[in-house]
């Protein structure tokens, strides 16, 4: 190599090093059929409709489905024993898998256990694989025990190896490591400093509230390289656009003292309302929401926050000079709170229908006839499958409603002024 060439190498490497880092990948795609396997946190369908909601809301053009196969009491055996069953029944593109809870046996740490718990995940790595299927591996939530004390001692300490042993089987597999246990636990532990009697988690030591899975989802989706961005805007008081990112802004002048302008989304702020108690301990708005509105040039003063003529908020204009997260607010009230809390109603409209009609109702539904009945058992599996077929079939309409309330999203007429 000559010493031209070599420059050039070195002005190409230096360039590059001066480039922003390029983000990792979201791990969900357009087109993508989810499954979400697990144990009774699994089949609460808290965490997986919030990962669900979450997808789409900031995807709303995407077509990717969901479906979840957690079963109480189960563990990596049971989900590696049904997995043809549960998971390549749905011809998945992806899946997360999130067992432990139940595999350390609620005491301290044992090998043998240890053991049979890799076993089983590996046993599903093998099977994903064979069926070219993504994989996401979960670390266990951790319990949120009632005795005062650091949150990691107790069962927590077999969960944490056994969280090494979910980072193990994904560096092994190829698969993506999601850490949701030590967040978590970190959580729990910011609020026992405050006070030794917080309890954050909802729900019972072992299976989360919405508080507490809205942590896991959060956590979750992280792991996955989930997008923060919302949509982001930037004017100036005379109605100046200066930046618009996944939105566009249309109409924006000066108005009473402050402005106006119509912002149209492309994609939807979520936050499950039920667990908003959290938000005390875990900035999951600034990690997971950012939908955000920055005016600079208003003059000193409170300013109200109207979308579509309904108040959602009041920020100082020095707030909105340094750029305002308005995700909480749009949430709480408005036409943009009344859309999610639509497309949310669908997904656990969905999501219950397919548990208990097909997954509870069928799948894992009794097979057998009493004798007396004297029914051939072929006539009874024939049964079975047509009402599988005719259960899905409304399943997959269902995923049509969440689809079309995700087409819906609209422009919405804002307005900034001052507070009288």
């Amino acid at each position: 190599m000559n010493r031209r060439q070599f420059s050039c190498l070195l002005a190409i490497a230096l360039f590059a090093a001066m480039l922003p880092a390029r983000a990792e990948e979201f791990f969900f795609k357009d087109g993508d059929r989810v499954v979400i396997i697990g144990d009774s946190i699994t089949e609460q369908h808290l965490y997986s409709n919030y990962v669900e909601m979450w997808t789409v809301s900031r995807f709303p053009k995407w077509n990717i489905t969901f479906r979840n196969s957690g079963i109480g009491g189960d563990r990596s055996t049971g989900g590696d024993s049904r997995f043809k069953r549960d998971v390549t029944y749905h011809k998945p593109t992806a899946m997360t898998v999130d067992f432990g809870m139940n595999d350390g046996n609620y005491k301290a740490f044992e090998e043998p256990s240890f053991n049979t718990y890799m076993k089983g995940l590996q046993g599903m790595a093998n099977q994903a694989k064979e069926a070219n299927i993504r994989v996401a591996w979960c670390t266990p939530s951790p319990v949120e025990k009632p005795e005062e004390g650091p949150a990691i001692k107790g069962y927590n300490e077999t969960l944490e190896k056994y969280s090494e042993g979910v980072k193990a089987i994904a560096e092994k597999n190829g698969g993506l490591f999601v850490d949701q246990f030590h967040p978590f636990v970190a959580a729990i532990d910011k609020a026992r400093a405050e006070n030794p009697k917080n309890r954050i988690g909802g729900g019972d030591a072992v299976h989360p509230g919405p508080p507490g899975q809205a942590i896991m989802a959060s956590e979750i989706l992280k792991g996955l390289h989930f997008p923060k961005l919302v949509s982001a805007a930037e004017l100036d008081a005379g109605g100046k656009i200066v930046k618009a990112e996944q939105c566009e802004i249309t109409n924006a002048a000066a108005k009473d003292g402050g402005l106006s302008f119509q912002r149209l989304d492309a994609a939807l702020p979520f936050f499950p309302m039920d667990g908003k108690s959290i938000l005390k301990w875990v900035p999951i708005l600034e990690d997971m929401n950012q939908y955000t509105l920055k005016i600079t040039g208003l003059k000193d003063g409170t300013y109200e926050i109207k979308v579509d003529s309904v108040k959602i908020g009041e920020r100082s204009a020095a707030d909105l000079a340094a750029g305002a997260n308005l995700a909480m607010d749009a949430l709480s009230a408005g036409p943009i709170a009344d859309q999610v809390k639509a497309i949310l109603n669908a997904v656990v409209e969905k999501n219950r229908f397919y548990h208990d009609k097909i997954f509870r109702g069928i799948v894992l539904g009794p097979g057998q006839v009493p004798d007396w009945l004297e029914i051939p058992a072929a006539e009874v599996e024939a049964k079975r499958q047509a009402a599988m077929q005719q259960r899905a079939a409304k399943t997959a309409e269902l995923d049509a409603v969440i689809h079309k309330l995700l087409s819906e999203i609209k422009a919405h007429q804002f307005e900034v002024l001052p507070k009288k």
